[in-house]
């Protein structure tokens, strides 16, 4: 792990980030942008998240803080969290300072709140402060934060515990790059084979190994025949799956884990998995139709909002957990994939709603903070685009 201030006088911006892939994928996308434009990059994470050995954040510092979430435990719990986020805070603080960071960028979770704090109290010399969202409800530490944004990046067009006057801009959620390229790649209905893709977060739901092969026992055995099943199943439950679907006689893959998502995902006619904000913004960069079945525990419902965003677009169908059986599922699947027309739809529907340039247009929105404390070593891209020269290679660019 580095913990060296970037050398050659340029000011780090620094990104918070933690947890699951659907807060340090979006972190990774947004670093490799912002670095391609020659910021350096300091990344703030937590114990639970560790330091990055590969990948952007290694080329760069990084700092791992005392934390812990407070939702949802005990008072002692609760109190012990509430002091490693205080440490955390102070230890950000310090660090801010001796790198005299030029921004803060902060991706949701506790892992962002002692670095978005540690920025705040810095007070007017602080760096810029910037939150990403990935959900159509704004997150609990973001709701927190939110007060002490410069700006706000969001996914969805409409995001609900949003501050009356926040200074919001709609970029969508950054993804991987081999993800974002699928955007140019047209669905095809399916024909004789029917591509089925069952994913349900980094290790897969038990709901899903449970529901999904019951379900497609009890479809027509014409269009059983036709199907070609990749599943993501718990390591446990993985046997238990791929015996199910070997009785049926229907071909199936089934892993806890595929490092080939974005082969996979360009290849399926359809999708069933959970709602997050990543998979969500895979899905319509991909342009794929989906079944969503959002996560039931979530406090504030925010993966129920991110799928009914879809399906008022025609974009997906939402079952609820509850009512996700073997027979309901089996009914909606019988419908779909009876309907090639209706998928193709849906597909166009989702794809229009991907926005695949979304880390450049969040890197965009860092950059265009940065006035607050402008760094002559590297001008924005706002400020290069306002030079003579920029403003004449455009003209030129567009002239017939």
């Amino acid at each position: 792990m580095s913990t060296q201030a970037p050398s050659g006088g340029r000011r780090p911006i620094v990104i918070a980030a933690g947890g699951t892939g659907g807060h340090f994928i979006p972190a990774e996308a947004l670093a490799r942008a912002l670095a391609e434009r020659g910021h350096p990059i300091a990344l703030m994470t937590d114990r639970r998240a560790g330091t990055r050995d590969h990948g952007i954040f290694a080329q760069g510092a990084q700092f791992v803080l005392p934390g812990a979430g407070i939702a949802g435990h005990g008072l002692a719990r609760a109190a012990r969290a509430a002091l490693a986020l205080a440490r955390g805070t102070l230890q950000a603080r310090a660090i801010l300072r001796r790198l005299d960071a030029a921004a803060v960028v902060g991706f949701g979770g506790y892992p962002s709140v002692p670095p978005l704090l540690g920025a705040r109290l810095l007070g007017r010399h602080r760096p810029p402060i910037v939150l990403h969202e990935g959900n159509a409800v704004l997150g609990q530490a973001n709701a927190q934060l939110a007060r002490f944004a410069d700006g706000i990046a969001t996914s969805f067009p409409v995001v609900a515990r949003l501050p009356a006057g926040a200074a919001t801009t709609l970029t969508g959620m950054p993804v991987r790059d081999t993800i974002a390229a699928l955007h140019d790649q047209p669905y095809t209905p399916p024909g004789d084979t029917i591509r089925l893709l069952v994913w349900g977060g980094s290790l897969g739901a038990r709901v899903f190994s449970d529901v999904v092969p019951d379900a497609i026992g009890r479809l027509p055995a014409a269009l059983r025949a036709r199907l070609h099943i990749t599943q993501q199943a718990r390591a446990e439950d993985a046997e238990r799956v791929r015996a199910a679907y070997t009785a049926l006689g229907i071909p199936a893959e089934i892993s806890p884990f595929f490092a080939n998502v974005p082969e996979l995902l360009g290849a399926a006619h359809l999708v069933i998995g959970r709602a997050g904000g990543s998979s969500v913004a895979e899905l319509t960069d991909a342009g794929r139709p989906a079944i969503l079945v959002p996560l039931p525990i979530a406090a504030s419902d925010e993966q129920g909002a991110n799928a009914a965003s879809l399906v008022a677009a025609g974009a997906a169908w939402m079952i609820r957990q509850p009512d996700f059986t073997a027979p309901s599922l089996a009914t909606r699947l019988e419908s779909l994939l009876s309907d090639p027309t209706g998928l193709a739809d849906a597909a166009a529907a989702a794809r229009s709603l991907g926005r695949p340039d979304a880390a450049r247009r969040l890197a965009d929105l860092v950059e265009g903070l940065l006035h607050h404390r402008p760094d002559p070593a590297y001008p924005t891209a706002a400020q290069t685009a306002a030079t003579p020269a920029a403003q004449t290679a455009a003209t030129t660019e567009t002239t017939p």
